[in-house]
């Protein structure tokens, strides 16, 4: 296995603590770097970016966007993954990604790695089933947002 700052960064990454070292590789093989300054927005909702993400360093912000407000809907930072749905080629993202402080990342490009799990099903199982998590996670997020906005309490407090 070969050694470059880009697969160190890959390793450490909570995102691949169970990933076998072969699936690490090709993932490796598909990385880049890249950096987001404060308030950039990554995308927006709709857009069809076809980027994943790995946040290394820094925040961001998902948001929904409404016409009078933005509801934040999760905070990620390092070891947290962004852009989940660049997979779905042809689907535009579900939220706004937003930096909060400036962002190193590493990033993927969707069809490239959809291709990959064609090729290989092994390294495939194991990329939807730790994708699978990101998606469960985002929609408990959205539903914890939902329901402190609509909670007794939230109303008493005046939101």
């Amino acid at each position: 296995m070969s050694s470059t700052p880009l697969l160190s960064m890959l390793r450490k990454h909570a995102f691949v603590d169970e990933f076998l070292p072969e699936h690490i590789e090709i993932l490796h093989s598909l990385a880049r770097e890249v950096s987001f300054e404060k308030d950039q927005v990554i995308f927006r909702e709709g857009d069809d970016c076809h980027d994943f993400y790995l946040i290394v360093e820094g925040r961001v912000a998902l948001e929904m966007v409404e016409p009078d407000y933005v509801l934040r809907v999760q905070t990620l930072s390092a070891g947290d993954e962004l852009g989940w749905s660049a997979i779905m080629m042809g689907r535009g993202k579900y939220f706004q990604a937003r930096v909060l402080e400036p962002v190193k990342a590493l990033a993927f490009d969707g069809p490239a790695m959809f291709e990959a799990c064609r090729q290989d099903r092994a390294f495939g199982f194991a990329l939807m089933y730790r994708m699978l998590g990101v998606v469960s996670e985002r929609l408990q997020a959205a539903r914890m947002q939902i329901h402190d906005l609509h909670s007794p309490m939230a109303k008493r407090a005046g939101t």
